[in-house]
Formats: C-alpha cells, structure tokens, sequence
C-alpha cells in the first residue's frame, strides 16, 4: 500500500501556526519523521487565505529540502496547486486533487497534464458528495472521460471513493467499501485512495477505528491512504494488511520490518 504522509497540513493547528510564523525547521522536521517512517508521499497543504500560492511556493521548497520522497501537493485552490507545481523539482508528484466539476476538472486536468502528474480524484461532482456507489461511479466516468482528453490514462489516477464519519452516517462506510470495489472493477489500471481519519472524526478512540477501517478496506482493494505514518501500530497494519492481500511477495517486506524492530504488536 502506498503510504502518503498527512502530518503538513494547515487544518493541523501546530502546522497552521508554524506555516503563519514560517518556522522552516519544524516542518522540515515532519518532512523527515515521515520519511523515516515509511511515507512514500509527503502530502502539503499549505491551508486557505490571500496569499496562499506563495504560502505553497514556500513550503514545497521547505519540504523539498529535508526529503527526497516526492509530494502530494494539496489544494482546493486550482490556483495553489499550480503555484506549487510551478516550483517543485522532482520526478514524480501528484495533486490532490479534482472532481467531476466540470470547470476544476478543465484546469486541474491542464496542470497534471503539464507537470505528468498521478492525480487524485474525488468522486464527486459540483452536486457534492453522493450518497450511492453508482452515482460515484458516474462521477469517476467523467473524470475518466475528461483527463483521457488531456493525455492523462487511468494508471495515473488515484480515484478517492470518499469517506464520510461513521458517527453521522453508519452506512457510509460500507458504501465506500462498495465504491472502492465497483471503481477496481471497472477501472483495474486505476489506483484507489483515501483519507483514512474521516472514518473516525467525532469519536472517541479514532486510532482503533482507523485501524480496523484500514484493514477492511485493504481487503476491498485500496491501493494508497492519507495517513499518519508516525503513528506505528497503524503502520503495522499496513504491513499486515500488504502481507495478507497478496502485495508482499513472499511476506519479505513484513519479515524485514520485524526483524528491524518496527512491528509493534
């Protein structure tokens, strides 16, 4: 499973405050704790406000400097997302991320076409968040349909099936799963990710929920996850879970782990 660090995030009100103050150091910090970690991606997200592309500019060089791992540039400001691409110097990156709406979908399609980006893509439309797997999956068809247009094949998507809190919604979750399921069938080259921690906003214990949603959804078929790689019982999960999903050729990958003490059990 591909692991994309979430730690640089400016609704995290330490990073919010170390963004605002420019404290390089700390966040090139969490750059390299998730490194250390297992991240494969470091996600950025550089938060909201007036001067937001330059926010951006500057943290991709901040993150870009105490790490090699590439970045998952994070906006719902097209604008942002370009600014950071403009500046990023590396060979792979992803943007996180678009939608079926149709204007967004246009630009956001330009810059991952420009830049060759992997792309994140909600399955939602202007509408919002649909409640059923065959009108996300109809929102996928017109992701699809529109990044083909900009030379972008399903192999570079990463469809986000969407995950709302279970403690508004006790069905969502199953319909996610569902949508995780219907996209891998219908899409085989695509990948699947999420953000892990909406399963459990709201509830007490989130670690345990996290975990166990994690694991569910690996069987369903999720490829990558937004999460905290710092947090090592879940990182273990994602080990166990490669192991029993057929990733981990020869459980290699989980006996090394072991032996290197990073299982926590």
């Amino acid at each position: 499973m591909i692991v994309i660090g979430e730690k640089i995030n400016a609704s995290i009100p330490s990073v919010r405050e170390a963004i605002g103050r420019r404290d390089a150091s700390f966040l090139a910090g969490l750059a390299r704790d998730q490194d250390a970690a297992g991240a494969d991606f470091i996600d950025v997200n550089a938060g909201e406000g007036g001067e937001g592309a330059v926010t951006m500019q500057w943290l991709v060089d901040v993150v870009r400097s105490a790490t090699d791992k590439p970045l998952c540039i994070d906006s719902d400001d097209p604008e942002v997302l370009g600014a950071g691409l403009e500046v990023y110097r590396g060979d792979r990156v992803m943007i996180n991320s678009v939608s079926a709406e149709p204007e967004r979908l246009e630009v956001v399609g330009s810059l991952a076409s420009r830049n060759e980006a992997l792309v994140i893509a909600l399955v939602m439309d202007d509408g919002g968040i649909p409640r059923t797997v065959e009108e996300r999956v109809r929102a996928a068809d017109i992701i699809v349909t529109s990044l083909a247009a900009h030379g972008i094949n399903e192999e570079r998507i990463f469809f986000d099936p969407l995950v709302l809190p279970v403690s508004v919604d006790s069905i969502q979750a199953g319909v996610t799963l569902k949508t995780i399921q219907a996209l891998k069938e219908r899409y085989p080259g695509a990948g699947t990710v999420m953000g892990l921690s909406n399963i459990s906003y709201g509830l007490p214990a989130r670690g345990i929920v996290n975990r166990a949603f994690l694991l569910m959804a690996a069987a369903a078929g999720l490829d990558a996850a937004i999460l905290n790689p710092l947090d090592k019982r879940l990182m273990t999960l994602v080990a166990t879970a490669d192991l029993l999903t057929g990733r981990d050729s020869r459980c290699k990958r989980f006996i090394r782990s072991y032996r290197k003490g990073e299982l926590v059990q």
